[in-house]
């Protein structure tokens, strides 16, 4: 099962993100969830549940 451990709000960041992931061995998928016009997007970044609390860290390691 994928979880949720970032929500970024636009492609840059995600990138930004997922790459940070990867780097550090993190299976990573992305969903975009909204599009707009007005709010741009929202892109979830999701890793298997079995590593979710170590993305998590790493991202606050990072300062992502």
């Amino acid at each position: 099962m994928w979880t949720v451990v970032y929500m970024a709000t636009d492609k840059e960041n995600a990138d930004k993100v997922v790459n940070a992931l990867k780097e550090e061995g993190f299976l990573v998928k992305t969903k975009e969830i909204m599009k707009s016009k007005k709010r741009g997007c929202y892109i979830e970044i999701l890793v298997p549940e079995s590593e979710a609390e170590e993305a998590q860290k790493t991202i606050l390691e990072k300062n992502l």
